[in-house]
């Protein structure tokens, strides 16, 4: 269950995996529909709903992990910002 464990402290990374995965499917599944037939008329209900579907999807999950490696930074920050406080009590 390492897995489960993972996804549940870093759920805001899991989600943007799991967004990405499933954009990625959504473009590919419908390029494949649109590539099946040479009528636009046919072609426009798959780039809606797949073609849009996906590429919201994909920058979804983008937002998402760039949002965990920014807490991430500041995590660490705040880290680095707490030694120094404690190393300038320590000089005083």
């Amino acid at each position: 269950m390492p897995l489960l464990d993972w996804a549940r402290t870093q759920w805001d990374r899991a989600l943007g995996a799991l967004a990405v995965l499933i954009g990625a499917i959504l473009l590919l599944v419908g390029w494949m529909k649109i590539s099946d037939t040479g009528f636009v008329s046919e072609q426009l209900p798959y780039l809606a709903s797949a073609g849009l579907g996906g590429v919201f999807l994909l920058g979804l999950g983008g937002m998402l992990w760039l949002s965990a490696d920014l807490r991430d930074q500041w995590r660490e920050l705040r880290g680095i910002r707490a030694r120094l406080d404690a190393t300038a009590d320590l000089a005083e």
